[in-house]
């Protein structure tokens, strides 16, 4: 079992929660290596999810990599779980252009699956976190007022996440190391 961070556009900064927490886990942590992050491509990220993810690993997504880890998914890739971190709304205002292509599927995920996100979140409402939600299968918890959970959001190792990511993995059966 390893960890697999799907980070979002423009990759992760070394501040960033997901950068920290790979830092942390060493090589129980993996990440993805599309050809873009500034450019992305959701088949190559697809591509790139597929070519390092077994079906024990646990993929930890924030934003972007969000729309790419359930696309995945719905394509029939297969994973322990999925830890859902920030998903952005394709059709919100806020959406990169450098990002369309990317969307949300509308059907459950075939894996066990969180929702962790903030209700302040520029780059998707309430109502939109609660509709992908809904359409994936995959409860939905409110963790405040922290915007996009990003670099921005000042969270260093962000506890609370680890908290959750270590809940949702003994959900699953699994004890992570180190996080």
């Amino acid at each position: 079992m390893r960890i697999v961070i799907v980070r979002g556009i423009d990759d992760s900064p070394h501040d960033h929660w997901q950068s920290i927490w790979q830092k942390s886990l060493g090589p129980a942590a993996v990440r993805i290596a599309p050809a873009s992050f500034t450019e992305p491509d959701e088949d190559d990220w697809c591509a790139a999810i597929n070519a390092i993810t077994g079906e024990d690993d646990i993929l930890v997504a924030h934003s972007l990599g969000c729309l790419a880890a359930a696309s995945w998914i719905a394509r029939g890739g297969r994973a322990a779980g999925a830890f859902l971190v920030a998903p952005p709304d394709e059709n919100g205002s806020a959406f990169p252009p450098a990002a369309h292509g990317f969307t949300a599927p509308h059907s459950a995920l075939q894996v066990p699956s969180v929702i962790v996100a903030s209700d302040d979140d520029p780059y998707c409402s309430p109502a939109h976190l609660t509709e992908l939600s809904t359409m994936w299968g995959s409860p939905k918890i409110d963790v405040g007022q922290h915007g996009h959970l990003n670099r921005a959001s000042r969270l260093g190792e962000w506890d609370e996440g680890q908290r959750l990511l270590t809940a949702f993995a003994a959900g699953l059966g699994v004890r992570l190391p180190g996080v």
